[in-house]
């Protein structure tokens, strides 16, 4: 993956608030294989690793992903 690209204060904290509110939340992000997604997810948490930031969450279906920040579209 690309080197990390940090997101606005503003974004993550939209992102806090759906947390929080536990608001389903329509993502569009760039998959690991390239790919382009755009689904209805429960977001569940923020996480910061050497890497990056990350966003959990969950589909309807019940899959759990993690997303980077910096891969949202």
């Amino acid at each position: 993956m690309t080197e990390y690209t940090p997101v606005s204060c503003a974004i993550h904290s939209e992102y806090e608030l759906a947390i929080m509110r536990r608001t389903p939340t329509r993502i569009c992000w760039t998959g690991e294989s390239g790919e382009s997604r755009d689904e209805l997810l429960n977001l569940t948490d923020l996480n910061t690793r050497s890497d990056g930031e990350y966003l959990s969450a969950t589909t309807v279906d019940g899959e759990n992903l993690e997303i980077r920040l910096d891969q949202i579209l």
